[in-house]
């Protein structure tokens, strides 16, 4: 389950010419299967792991616009930060009038398509790779509804240079303007040990971190978090779940 945010303030070649719009998915996961994935669903029965989440997705909704980008980035490797990131997005899907788009940013070590039991011959590395890919290549359907995964493609060592790339920060931005209901979550590597975090923090509307419940120590917590411009820092979630 996931704690919410302890503390917000609020923070003030070409792009591919087509993009899949965010949409219902034609088969939609079972809850059993979303279970299997880790994943968080709507039921008849209130469950205090989906409330803490739509509280979450309440705070972060009162401090962005639609179309926001969010960068959920966790403290350390174990903090949870993937598990936080995908269910923030599902529970921004659970209503019918916005979407979720969620990008693995996590180049060295991506997790959410093999999660989510994807096998996409695509993602986020191939689009930056190749000038002629285009955004519908690489973004997936999930099987949840309104919710769609743009996964990380190949894993590489060398992430920054992709994650500092002017082609990211195009294709977020076509996202946003073709997509305005669209909400975007940047599923960040750890902040310890690596720039990528700080660095995707710079595409970012606001920056949600992510601490493992007793796992990351109080000076850890302080010292990612002074990793982020604070107009843009919007809190820290303390996570004890995956």
């Amino acid at each position: 389950m996931s704690r919410s945010v302890a503390d917000h303030r609020p923070s003030s070649n070409n792009v591919a010419s087509r993009f899949i719009a965010p949409r219902v998915a034609n088969t939609e996961l079972t809850p059993v299967q979303l279970e299997e994935r880790a994943t968080i669903y709507r039921g008849e029965q209130s469950r205090a792991e989906v409330d803490a989440f739509r509280d979450l997705r309440t705070r972060v909704l009162s401090v962005t616009q639609p179309g926001a980008i969010t960068l959920v980035a966790p403290v350390s490797r174990g903090s949870g930060g993937s598990y936080v990131a995908r269910n923030l997005a599902t529970a921004v899907s659970f209503d019918e009038s916005r979407s979720a788009l969620l990008v693995d940013c996590d180049l060295r070590h991506p997790s959410q398509h093999a999660t989510l039991k994807l096998s996409p011959s695509m993602g986020l590395i191939d689009y930056l790779e190749d000038r002629n890919a285009e955004a519908d290549q690489v973004i997936h359907d999930t099987g949840i509804a309104r919710l769609q995964l743009l996964p990380a493609g190949n894993s590489r060592e060398m992430a920054s240079e992709f994650l500092s790339s002017p082609r990211l920060r195009l294709l977020l931005d076509t996202v946003r303007t073709r997509s305005p209901n669209c909400h975007i979550f940047l599923d960040a590597p750890p902040v310890r040990g690596a720039p990528d975090a700080r660095i995707l923090s710079e595409l970012a509307d606001i920056v949600v971190l992510v601490a493992g419940y007793g796992r990351d120590t109080p000076s850890a917590i302080a010292q990612a978090a002074a990793d982020f411009s604070p107009g843009k820092f919007a809190g820290v979630v303390f996570n004890e779940g995956v």
